[in-house]
């Protein structure tokens, strides 16, 4: 067994991250304040949006953009249960009901066909994931919900620097939900982003990522003169920290390179793996290119072991991969949640895995990963 472990994936942090944080814990402004505000500008820039909003997470970014459409009991949201559980959760949160869609082999995301087959008179909107980076067809999803009446929320978590006919992910979306997690190709350890192009849907945001008050922070201490602050609805604590926000800025000018590296690896690993029987790697659509967040392999009869099993042979040979994307409608709190059939989600969480993928990623690193892959298909 080796030693040297190679991880699923290395966050690319380093002095200039260390030192940006530094920067804002000596500044004394270490809450949600003028980093922040910068980071928004910058991140909505980078993905083409009119406004970004700040949050502490994706979870709190999904959360906010489902309270913000006005959704709540009696209303059903349609999702894919192949996503990670917070995706289904969000709709929870504001008292609707996620109504669970498959999704497509190739992508592992949302398409109109898979929505249309559970759509209801009680549908009040779709929550799509570029999972794992691979971007959804949102022109084809957009132009669908518009004939239907219906939002289209965007649950782009892992797809910063993916593109769709071209542009970012998240240029035209009415909403989309962004993650900062260390899995993710931009990290502020943790935090999230809202972007819309809807000014006054960014204004409430604002306003409900901070308790719902009128006025933040950042502009009572801005102000000269005393501001008595007043709390318009009940709202959240949903803030990102300006050490966090530094760290993002900094990330995000890196993300370029992120990229390129990270679809450098990838399309070597598909020239390695080829030729291996029963196995198939996770490629760009037709309609975008991905940032491979996460580069996953789904097997088939013709590969010799199981996934799982597979799993435990590249631990064995000191590989971390994870399992693939997970199916929330296969999780206990979602155990008694009714839904349709959705064989694509359950074949891909059963026979799909992760394969480490990280900017310093050596060629050597990637060999061992190519080599203890062949040992098994070879059995």
């Amino acid at each position: 067994m080796s030693t040297d472990r190679i991880p699923v994936m290395i966050p690319w942090l380093g002095e200039e991250e260390a030192r940006a944080a530094s920067e804002a814990v000596l500044s004394g402004w270490v809450a949600q304040g003028p980093r922040v505000a910068a980071f928004e500008r910058a991140f909505a820039e980078r993905v083409g949006a009119e406004h970004a909003v700040a949050v502490s997470s994706c979870t709190t970014a999904l959360h906010l953009s489902l309270v913000a459409l006005g959704l709540g009991p009696g209303d059903e949201v349609v999702v894919p249960s192949l996503s990670f559980i917070a995706t289904a959760n969000a709709v929870r949160y504001v008292g609707a009901e996620p109504v669970f869609a498959d999704v497509e082999a190739a992508t592992g995301n949302l398409t109109t066909a898979t929505v249309d087959a559970v759509r209801t008179p009680r549908t009040r909107a779709v929550l799509a994931v570029h999972q794992g980076g691979a971007p959804a067809d949102v022109h084809a999803l957009r132009a669908a919900c518009a004939d239907w009446d219906l939002p289209l929320v965007e649950d782009a978590a892992c797809a910063i620097g993916s593109t769709v006919s071209g542009k970012p992910v998240g240029h035209g979306a009415l909403v989309a939900a962004w993650s900062f997690h260390p899995r993710k190709v931009v990290t502020t350890g943790e935090g999230g982003m809202v972007t819309t192009d809807d000014g006054a849907w960014a204004e409430r945001l604002r306003r409900l990522r901070e308790h719902g008050m009128n006025a933040s922070a950042a502009q009572r201490h801005a102000s000269t003169k005393p501001v008595l602050e007043s709390y318009l609805e009940v709202g959240y604590n949903y803030r990102m920290t300006d050490i966090q926000a530094a760290v993002g800025l900094v990330q995000l000018d890196k993300l370029d390179a992120m990229i390129a590296r990270r679809r450098e690896l990838a399309a070597r690993y598909e020239r390695l793996l080829r030729d291996v029987h029963g196995l198939t790697p996770v490629r760009d659509p037709a309609h975008g290119q991905s940032n491979f967040q996460s580069y996953w392999v789904l097997l088939d009869e013709a590969f010799p072991v199981g996934r799982d099993d597979l799993l435990a042979a590249l631990a064995g040979a000191g590989v971390s991969a994870r399992r693939g994307i997970m199916a929330a409608h296969l999780e206990p709190a979602y155990a008694d949640h009714p839904r349709a059939p959705l064989p694509v989600t359950e074949r891909i969480t059963r026979d799909s895995l992760i394969l480490p993928l990280f900017h310093t990623m050596t060629e050597a690193q990637q060999d061992r990963v190519v080599t203890a892959l062949r040992e098994q298909a070879g059995r």
